[in-house]
């Protein structure tokens, strides 16, 4: 009975657990991690000015910031005609289409910016499995694009609102080719030149940007470099019951030494929370549910990092994030070099860590991550042994339920020493049913003289709750089983079972399991919540992941298939045949 009361207790907790966390993203407040030396930053930082007004971190690694409202600095936009799509930023340049393994891009030679990036074979939706997802696009209401440009003190530097000029119109990477550049220039009449150069690499989502500074005057060049992404707060990639997936911004912030650690800060949390932190290194990204906009700076370079609002025409707002390096100046009759790294793609967690260190932690599976890692490194294994996600979980569930092995014997073994001590513990409440105080007092010392632990068989299941949780933090944060196709009508392990099939099998399951502990003695008010518990959880799992769904059936199989072989274990010892049966 106390086994049972505990199975009660512990999917009550799992049910409002999944409801709390539903509950911290919709109404609790959202207080950003960070350091004092952060705050007192935030309060000298920019309002929405544009990058090349907004200064460049000093060497003391105070911050440095204009105040204002989208000053003369702000990039240009372009009202949509009637009928149009609208289009927040100018459209005024050459498009210049390349093409790799990974990626279909379109920047625009006004600015140099990347106006769309599509991420070839990755769907848009499991409706539209042959539409590439548009991360990159500069149209609304999914506007999202990475401006760069130079600063310098004097305004003769290209930046985000500058025309370059382009060789040529499309570059595509040819079979064989492991990088593709694509270079764009810009020149004045001082003696200035400037090659921004887009480097693509074959099988990643990784982008090189370099500049390749030449001057040709007889002054010095102060220059900076920057780099950031704007956006507007859409989303169209989904997300999961129970939880909204993160969306906002993320850093790399370093502490102390070679130490860095992982923040971030929702886009609705910017408005009144600002980033401005100056340090060397490190990274900061645009994350949503499956996808990042990183830029990083080189781990050498003192940078100031920012993420604050950015209004959009046409949307009702907007945000941008990136960083600004320190100024470097360029010699008369010199040439100099300035390089970041973008990442635009999906979270594949086998290539965040290899593009930046730290980069990874941008897939969050929350507080347990140290389950969640490990069980997806399995889970990942697994996959490239059977090539199928679906498989793969249900191999998961057999090693889970190996390790667990020896947990499960002392659950059903105390389980099966309850039904034996049945009748005298009936017998007791017959006796003493009036005064539970005396009855709590004989059971207790029915327990002591037996050498019996009536809470044996709960603590295995205890234990094995976080496994469970852990998984669904898998299931949902990880990229790798978005639109992951199982068999037949599961299509989507990230997404509902879309005909409920297996939110019903695992009801009959576990129905089946309430029958096979047919025996156990219960009250007539534990009797109803039993009955009617197997299509509470069927109608709760409808609108969880079906991989979720497809792991507790299996893990519930195969403890009916442990159960019934430990049971006879224990008839062969003698511990079960003692129990009251009933046919």
């Amino acid at each position: 009975m106390d086994n049972i009361r505990f199975a009660l207790l512990c999917a009550a907790a799992v049910i409002c657990f999944f409801l709390y966390q539903a509950w911290q993203t919709d109404y609790a407040p959202k207080n950003s991690p960070g350091s004092a030396q952060q705050t007192s930053q935030q309060a000298q930082s920019d309002n929405g000015s544009d990058v090349p007004d907004i200064g460049t971190p000093s060497s003391q690694g105070s911050s440095t910031a204009s105040s204002g409202s989208g000053g003369s600095g702000t990039p240009s936009a372009t009202a949509a005609a009637p009928g149009a799509e609208p289009t927040p930023v100018s459209d005024a340049g050459q498009k210049v289409h390349i093409v790799t393994d990974k990626l279909d891009v379109t920047i625009n030679t006004h600015g140099g910016d990347l106006r769309e990036v599509a991420l070839r074979g990755v769907p848009l939706s499991d409706k539209h499995p042959d539409t590439n997802l548009r991360l990159i696009n500069d149209s609304l209401p999914d506007f999202f694009i990475e401006q760069s440009g130079l600063i310098s003190q004097g305004g003769d530097a290209p930046n985000h609102n500058t025309t370059y000029q382009s060789a040529k119109t499309e570059y595509r990477m040819a079979k064989g080719q492991d990088t593709l550049r694509v270079p764009l220039t810009w020149t004045d009449n001082k003696g200035h030149k400037v090659t921004k150069i887009y480097v693509f690499h074959r099988g990643s989502y990784k982008i090189g940007l370099d500049y390749n500074i030449q001057n040709q005057s007889s002054q010095p060049w102060p220059l900076s470099q920057y780099v950031r992404y704007w956006r507007a707060p859409h989303e169209n990639t989904g997300d999961v019951p129970f939880s909204h997936a993160f969306f906002g911004v993320g850093w790399y912030q370093h502490k102390n030494g070679s130490d860095y650690s992982y923040q971030q800060r929702g886009r609705d949390d910017l408005a009144s929370d600002k980033l401005s932190l100056n340090q060397q290194g490190g990274w900061i990204a645009m994350v949503q549910h499956y996808f990042i906009g990183a830029v990083i700076p080189p781990s050498d370079a003192k940078v100031r990092l920012f993420a604050q609002p950015k209004s959009i025409k046409g949307a009702s707002s907007g945000y941008a994030a990136g960083f600004v390096g320190q100024q470097h100046s360029v010699a008369p009759g010199s040439t100099s070099e300035l390089k970041s790294t973008l990442f635009i793609g999906p979270k594949y967690q086998d290539q965040l860590d290899a593009v930046a260190p730290g980069l990874g932690l941008t897939v969050d599976y929350g507080w347990f991550s140290v389950l969640a890692r490990p069980i997806f490194w399995v889970l990942d294994h697994l996959h490239s042994i059977v090539g199928n996600w679906g498989l793969s979980i249900i191999l998961l569930t057999f090693l889970i339920k190996a390790l667990f092995y020896k947990l499960s014997e002392i659950q059903f073994r105390g389980m099966a020493r309850m039904r034996k001590f049945q009748p005298r513990m009936q017998k007791l409440k017959e006796q003493y049913g009036d005064d539970k105080q005396e009855l709590q007092k004989r059971m207790m010392e029915l327990y002591k003289k037996e050498g019996f632990n009536p809470m044996a068989g709960c603590w295995p299941l205890l234990v094995q709750m976080p496994v469970f949780i852990s998984l669904y933090w898998v299931l949902r944060e990880s990229v790798e089983l978005r639109h992951a196709p199982f068999v037949l009508w599961i299509q989507d392990l990230s997404a509902p079972d879309p005909y409920f099939i297996l939110p019903i099998i695992f009801g009959l399951v576990m129905f089946a399991q309430q029958k096979l502990n047919a025996n156990v003695a219960m009250d007539p008010m534990q009797q109803r919540i039993m009955q009617i518990m197997p299509i509470g959880m069927a109608v709760f799992f409808c609108f969880f992941p079906a991989g979720l769904v497809l792991y507790w059936c299996t893990n519930s199989l195969l403890t009916i298939a442990q159960q019934w072989y430990i049971y006879r274990k224990l008839d062969a010892e003698g511990l079960h045949r003692d129990a009251p049966s009933k046919s």
